[in-house]
């Protein structure tokens, strides 16, 4: 059975930093693209970052880019994301994902419909 479990979630000010970590079971992803997504209070799910099989590529939103990096070390069947100079406005839940499509080095989808399965999420709340 398929599990991925986030963790590293919690309370820090803005500015600060975190690094959520998502583990994967049940089956090697080291072929599959996994991604990031969060859901804030009243706002639908929306695509955070995602990373290539290989770790060459990555994607990233917007509103993200410059601060969040995204990482895999397939040995460790592990994706994290790094979290820094946080905003209040990154308060969600954030959620791993893994597309079981083995594409290629480049493919990094930000769909969510082409995720296959999700873990529970992790909270992260940033104070101002």
């Amino acid at each position: 059975q398929v599990q991925l479990v986030e963790s590293g979630g919690g309370l820090v000010q803005a500015g600060g930093s975190l690094r959520l970590s998502c583990a994967a079971s049940g089956r090697t992803f080291s072929r599959n693209a996994m991604g990031w997504f969060r859901q804030a209070p009243g706002k639908e799910r929306e695509f955070v970052a995602a990373i290539s099989w290989s770790g060459g590529n990555t994607n990233y939103a917007d509103s993200v880019k410059g601060r969040f990096t995204i990482s895999r070390d397939n040995a460790k069947n592990t994706v994290y994301l790094q979290m820094n100079s946080l905003k209040p406005e990154d308060t969600a839940v954030y959620y791993c994902a893994v597309d079981y499509y083995s594409g290629s080095i480049y493919y990094v989808p930000r769909t969510q419909d082409l995720y296959d399965s999700w873990g529970q999420g992790t909270q992260v709340t940033v104070s101002s």
